[in-house]
């Protein structure tokens, strides 16, 4: 049987991502949410600056927030510029928020941020994955195949 393929959103401009993610967490949904910025924080965001490299979401009640993303604050702002690390909520659908808080109870998974992207409309967007930490066996695991497949195509590439 054919491995589904992967949902593809619609990302026109990709800001942060989140690469470290794929390894160190098993993927299991993903989800695109929106995310509540004020204005100075789309501007900073739309020059390119942001990272959620240590960010996680978390649930609170009936909401999901973004938690420890940093959009730094941006140079030509005033006095009412935004904090760098304030918890941010994302916007989602009320089923979605129940089925993500009853996997996070549950069976112990993660929520963990793959990408900040603006999408066709100029929205910005987060792309959230509902994941489960791996072991260290599992990361040696990963790295023995990407290093095998990395192999795996230089033959084929001197021989073809």
């Amino acid at each position: 049987m054919a491995r589904p393929r992967p949902i593809e959103f619609d990302k026109v401009k990709t800001v942060a991502e989140n690469r470290r993610a794929r390894f160190e967490y098993f993927i299991d949904d993903v989800y695109e949410a929106g995310i509540a910025l004020t204005g100075t924080e789309v501007k900073a965001l739309r020059g390119g600056e942001g990272t959620i490299a240590e960010a996680y979401a978390e649930v609170k009640g009936d909401e999901i927030w973004l938690i420890n993303a940093n959009i730094p604050e941006f140079s030509h702002g005033n006095r009412f510029n935004h904090e760098p690390k304030r918890p941010r909520k994302l916007l989602l659908k009320e089923r979605q928020i129940n089925k993500l808080h009853g996997a996070v109870a549950r069976d112990g998974m993660t929520l963990v941020p793959l990408s900040v992207y603006f999408n066709a409309q100029g929205r910005a967007k987060v792309e959230l994955a509902l994941a489960k930490g791996k072991k260290v066996h599992d990361k040696r695991e990963t790295v023995k195949d990407r290093d095998w497949k990395r192999d795996q195509q230089r033959i084929l590439r001197d021989r073809g």
